[in-house]
């Protein structure tokens, strides 16, 4: 996508739940002006497919929810991050300059990010979707077929269906491994097994992943993103899959913003901890 198709109708989305996200995209709708670029800015609640690009003003829960809906529009999304980590992001509301001129100068990429779908809850997702039972208070028993093979079961908390975006959310937290985001697979890690023999597995993307569980249980709680929540019934098989759709995320070149460089910059990965003398 180039320059004048992506300018034709730019949206710049806030959130009434972040601290000065609304001002920060009335300050970029300024700034945009003042270079001769129309904007709209519109609530994370009002959102329309009515655009060609779209600017998000908040952290990564802000772009997760704006990729969910504008993915099958095929319609390109960047974060401007006003959150704490911003994994998501591209750039700081310091950094609103350097956007525009990047995007004058064609100075940019479009990478689509796989997401994941469970189609009886109708819920899509980029980065994961998880699975509990109805008993928060204790573990339940999950069992998981993939391609309709029986594989295992697990006794655990949860599970974790993730994409390779979503490596580095809950899926790192609950000891699975990175993926890059160009990689093509699937993650299934378990949440607190009961067993030291259960471990993350990745599949190909184009796998078809079913669980099910155990009749203790009257509903699975089915959760998209951390965001959406569905129930299903105990007695349905859950099936996750590759959606038919992809996230647009846009990358802009010319920035240290490459995902190793993230991993280092903002999860300190690899780095040594810092011990102060008392």
């Amino acid at each position: 996508m180039d320059y004048n198709d992506l300018i034709k109708n730019i949206t710049l989305v806030y959130s009434n739940d972040i601290q000065n996200s609304k001002e920060s995209a009335l300050f970029l709708f300024n700034a945009l002006k003042q270079n001769n670029i129309s904007s709209t800015v519109v609530s994370i609640n009002n959102l329309t497919k009515n655009t060609s690009f779209v600017i998000v003003m908040g952290g990564d829960g802000s772009i997760l929810k704006t990729a969910r809906f504008y993915a099958p529009f095929k319609i390109p999304i960047l974060g401007v991050n006003l959150g704490r980590l911003g994994f998501l992001s591209q750039v700081n509301l310091e950094n609103i300059n350097f956007l525009i001129k990047q995007i004058l100068n064609n100075k940019y990429k479009i990478e689509d990010r796989l997401m994941i779908e469970c189609e009886k809850a109708n819920l899509y997702a980029l980065n994961d979707i998880v699975i509990k039972g109805d008993t928060i208070s204790r573990t339940s028993r999950f069992y998981l077929k993939i391609n309709g093979q029986k594989l295992c079961e697990y006794l655990a908390d949860g599970l974790i269906v993730s994409t390779p975006t979503g490596s580095t959310a809950y899926t790192l937290s609950a000891g699975g491994p990175i993926c890059h985001p160009s990689c093509n697979n699937l993650i299934i890690v378990p949440i607190c097994p009961h067993t030291l023999t259960s471990r993350p597995i990745v599949v190909p993307s184009t796998h078809e992943i079913e669980i099910s569980t155990c009749k203790n249980c009257n509903n699975i709680i089915t959760i998209a993103d951390g965001q959406q929540v569905a129930n299903i019934p105990s007695n349905l098989k859950i099936l996750i899959k590759k959606s038919n759709f992809y996230a647009k995320l846009m990358v802009l070149k010319n920035l240290n913003n490459d995902f190793y460089s993230i991993l280092r910059d903002k999860l300190s990965w690899g780095v040594s901890p810092k011990f102060n003398r008392i």
